[in-house]
C-alpha cells in the first residue's frame, strides 16, 4: 500500500500525465496536521523514519510543528521491506523516534526483534480496530505496537479500453489468467524486487495454498506472464493503459489506480480493479524502542490516525484511510472500489515463510 506502494504504495501510485507511479513526490522531508494528543518538548526534534514513498502536503507539517512547538525530521529508508530490515539491524541504536510504513507482510517481524514499544493513541478511530495486528503467542504485543494508518488492495488491473477494442471478455479471477485467451497479456512485478509483486506472490498463496501455489505460477509462467522488476517497469512501460506504449493488457497494480486512468473531459476511468484478486496491504506507525523523544513520537502516532491526515492520504500516497468518516476524493469514492473479499495471509506465516516463498517463486520464474 506502500512503498512503490506503497506502498501501501509502495507502495504506492504517482500520476504520470493523469496517472503514474507511487513514489516520493517532491522534496517532503517534513509532515503534516497534528492531532491535539501528544506532549512532545517545546522546542525539541521528532525523527520519523519511513518509506521512500512518504508525500505528505507541507502545510500539515507546518501545522504539526506549530501545535506541538516540534520540528519534524523525516528519514527515508527505502521501501516497506529495507525501512523494516534497517529497523530491525540499528533496534540497539534507533535511527529515530517514531517509525511509518512498516506493512503488514513485514510487521510481526519488527514485532517479534522489539523494535517498537507499546502505544496506541487515545483518539484512534474505531474503524481503524478492523486493520489492528492481531496479538498471539508469535507476534507477542503487535496489536499494541503497531497503530494501523492506511490500507490498499494490491489487484489485476486490466484495459478496458483494450479488450474493448479487440472484442475479448476480461479476466475476472486468477483462474481466469490461466486461461489460453489471455495467453502473453499479462505483466507483474517481481516478488523479489517489488511490494506490490510480493503482494501478488501472497494473493495466491493465500488463495491456492501451500500445496497448490507453485503449481498455479507454472500455469501462470506457461501462460506467458512476464515479470519485470518493479511497479512502474510494470505499469508504466508495459501496460497498454500505462502511457509507455505497453503491449499489455493486464496488469498487477492497486484498486486506487483507475481513478487515474479518466482522460480529460471524461467521467469514467479506462481501466478497472479486478477485485477478486486483491491481497490488502495495510501500513502501521509505532514509537521506536529506546526513542530519545517518545513524547514526540506517540504525538505524531495520533497526528497520523488524526482527521486532516486521514484526508490527505489518498490524494498524497495514494492509499485509503483506516478513518471510515474521514472524506474521499470524489473519483476514489465513484471508482477506486475496495475489495469486498480480499485475499489473506497470516502475519506469522509471512514471516516465518518469507524468504522460502521467495526463493521457491524465483526458482519457478528463472525457469
Amino acid at each position: 500500500m506502500h512503498a512503490p506502494h506503497h506502498p501501501v504504495l509502495a507502495a504506492t501510485l504517482v500520476a504520470a500525465a493523469a496517472l503514474s507511479a507511487c513514489s516520493v513526490a517532491g522534496p517532503p522531508d517534513r509532515a503534516g496536521e497534528a492531532s491535539d494528543g501528544g506532549t512532545a518538548e517545546r522546542g525539541g526534534t521528532v525523527t520519523l523514519v519511513t518509506h521512500d514513498s512518504w508525500a505528505l502536503p507541507r502545510k500539515l507539517v507546518r501545522s504539526f510543528e506549530q501545535q506541538t512547538g516540534t520540528d519534524l525530521d523525516v528519514v527515508r529508508s527505502g521501501d516497506a521491506g529495507a525501512l523494516t530490515n534497517k529497523l530491525v539491524l540499528t533496534k540497539e541504536n534507533p535511527l529515530g523516534d517514531v517509525a511509518y510504513g512498516v506493512d503488514n507482510t513485514f510487521a510481526s517481524r519488527a514485532v517479534d526483534e522489539g523494535v517498537f514499544d507499546p502505544y496506541t493513541p487515545a483518539g484512534l478511530p474505531p474503524s481503524a480496530d478492523r486493520y489492528r495486528l492481531d496479538s498471539d503467542d508469535q507476534t507477542g504485543d503487535a496489536a499494541d505496537s503497531l497503530t494501523p494508518v492506511d490500507w490498499g488492495d494490491v489487484c489485476v488491473n486490466v484495459d478496458d479500453v483494450w479488450f474493448d477494442e479487440h472484442g475479448l471478455t476480461p479476466p475476472q479471477t486468477l483462474d481466469d489468467l490461466l486461461d489460453p485467451a489471455y495467453r502473453d497479456l499479462l505483466v507483474t512485478p517481481g516478488a523479489s524486487t517489488s511490494s506490490p509483486g510480493f503482494a501478488f506472490l501472497l494473493a495466491t498463496i493465500g488463495r491456492y495454498g501451500e500445496d497448490g501455489w507453485q503449481d498455479y505460477w507454472r500455469r501462470l509462467l506457461d501462460n506467458g506472464a512476464r515479470v519485470v522488476s518493479g511497479w512502474s517497469d510494470a505499469y508504466e512501460v508495459d501496460f497498454t493503459a500505462g502511457g509507455g506504449g505497453g503491449d499489455r493488457p493486464i496488469v498487477v497494480s492497486y484498486n486506487s489506480s483507475p481513478p487515474f486512468t479518466i482522460p480529460e473531459g471524461d467521467d469514467r476511468p479506462t481501466t478497472s480493479a479486478l477485485l477478486e484478486t486483491c491481497f490488502r496491504q495495510v501500513e502501521y506507525a509505532g514509537v521506536l524502542r529506546g526513542s530519545d523523544n517518545p513524547a514526540g513520537a506517540q504525538a505524531v502516532v495520533d497526528w497520523l490516525t488524526s482527521r486532516p491526515v486521514q484526508e490527505a492520504l489518498p490524494d498524497s500516497m495514494y492509499v485509503f484511510p483506516v478513518d471510515s468518516g474521514a472524506a474521499l476524493p470524489p473519483l476514489w469514492s465513484q471508482w477506486a472500489k475496495p475489495a469486498p473479499r480480499p485475499v489473506t495471509v497470516d502475519a506469522a506465516d509471512i514471516t516465518a515463510r518469507r524468504s522460502e516463498w521467495i526463493r521457491q517463486w524465483s526458482d519457478l520464474v528463472s525457469g
